[in-house]
This record gives structure tokens, sequence and C-alpha cells, in this order.
């Protein structure tokens, strides 16, 4: 869930591929890129990218893949049809994987610990700036968050699924048909209601079109315990994405002015 994505590399896009070159700092993302389209090409061909010869060892670490063809679901109003594309695709996604393979697939970054011992660094600081209804939001999320029960180490005791690690709308791409995928930088192995978290409480799922998060959640058949987990984590993921936005530079601004002050109205609403 890192802020500044757009750093890690630089994409040159060709008429049937595209080559993602990382800086060295951010070899591992390139190894978790190039794994995931490996994996997902043996399993699952034809939802994500189809990775090209390529050498993610070398001294500028590089993925090659195929391009896909479809826009965005990001910036787009998304009916009924595409949210039910989207719920099948990142359930196929979470299913690619079997057991015997996933056992050696690597946690993915940005879990339930990374992300608890984050906010326990911004809540020290929280920003001047933040406008009255985001500093309620963050004291009730935090005061929420001290006896959720959630534990900054350990694993939950829910079945693992292989994850994308990604919930921005923009890497879901729509071809008229289906959804398919692309961005693995974050993926390995996760759980599906932390994986479900990362798109519903994503900016990019309710800050321009909104995506019908109940008619989405819906495709799933979730176990009870899936299900109060999921809670938890959409209330782990809106506080996050709280600090995230109210650290939005005034004078740079990547989100319209007010996102953060409706990022607090998101989290109350999930605490109610």
């Amino acid at each position: 869930m890192s802020s500044d994505r757009w750093s890690t590399h630089t994409i040159e896009m060709g008429p049937d591929s595209v080559i993602k070159r990382f800086r060295d700092a951010d070899r591992e993302r390139c190894e978790r890129e190039w794994r995931a389209l490996r994996l997902l090409d043996t399993y699952v061909p034809g939802l994500a990218p189809r990775p090209m010869p390529a050498d993610p060892s070398a001294a500028v670490p590089t993925v090659v893949m195929s391009r896909l063809i479809g826009r965005p679901l990001r910036g787009r109003p998304i009916d009924e049809r595409q949210t039910k594309a989207l719920a099948e695709t990142v359930a196929a996604l979470h299913s690619a994987v079997p057991s015997s393979a996933l056992d050696e697939v690597p946690l993915r970054p940005g879990r339930q610990g990374e992300l608890i011992a984050h906010i326990d660094t911004w809540s020290a600081r929280i920003p001047a700036r933040a406008s009255s209804p985001v500093s309620r939001a963050m004291a009730a999320g935090l005061a929420w968050l001290a006896k959720s029960g959630l534990e900054p180490s350990g694993e939950p005791s829910v079945p693992t699924v292989f994850g994308p690690g990604d919930g921005n709308l923009a890497n879901y791409l729509w071809d008229g048909s289906k959804v398919r995928v692309v961005d693995f930088e974050d993926s390995g192995r996760s759980d599906r209601a932390f994986e479900l978290a990362e798109i519903t409480e994503h900016v990019s799922s309710w800050v321009e079109h909104p995506l019908d998060v109940p008619a989405f959640l819906g495709h799933f058949d979730l176990t009870l315990v899936e299900a109060s987990r999921l809670r938890e984590c959409r209330r782990l993921l809106a506080l996050v994405w709280l600090f995230l936005l109210s650290f939005d530079d005034p004078d740079h601004p990547r989100n319209p002015p007010g996102t953060a002050d409706r990022q607090a109205d998101r989290l109350l609403e999930l605490l109610d």
C-alpha cells in the first residue's frame, strides 16, 4: 500500500509488451512481480500479463511482460456487469495458486503488523494542518485499534490465498467482457478478508466513481471468521488511508480537496 508507488520503477510501453525497470533498492518488488506473473501464467493464464524473457537479477532489475488490452476501472462509472467481472477476477486470483505452490510464496508486504507499526509512528506526529473532522476520526480510529484485538505479529486463523497486494482499481482493466490485472509488486501469500479490504478501502474505490461495495462483496462466500476479519481489516485500512490522505501536500495535492474529510466520514461509518 505504498503511497509513492510510482517512484519505484520506469515503464516502457511497446505495441505488444511492457518493460518495467526497477531501482536497485526496489529489487524485491521486481522479484515479487516476476514470481506472480510466472505463477499466474502457470495456473490461470490470461488473467494477468504473460511473462516474457527478462532477468530480474540483472544490474537493473527488469520485468518484461505482454501488454494487456483494456481500460482501467478507476475514474469511470462501474456498472453491475463490471462489478461482477471484477469479483470473478479477484476470486480467480485468490484461488489460482494451489496450496502446494502457495506454501512456497512469501507473505506479501504491507500486512496487518506493518500497518499497525505505521499507525503507531504516524500517530505521534498527527499533522497540525489536519482538520477537526480528521482529528476526531483519527482519535476514534486509534481508540478502536487499541481494543480491537488485532495483533501486530502473528497470522490470522483463516485460509491463505494468493494476494495481488494492491487494491488500486487502476490496476484492474476492463476489456469489454472481463477484467484482467496488472501490478504485482506487493503480491504474495495473504488471506481473502485482507485482500478484499485492500480493494474496498482503497481511495480509488470511492473518491471519483464509487464501487458498489455491498454488491462487490456479495459475490464472495466468506466464512463467519472471514466476514468478521473483513470488517476489522476494512477499519484498519480505512484508518491507514486517513493518515495517508491527511499527509497530502496542500500545495501539490494528489487527490481532490476535501478527500481527507470524506475519508474521516468513511472511517467513522465503518466504526459505527
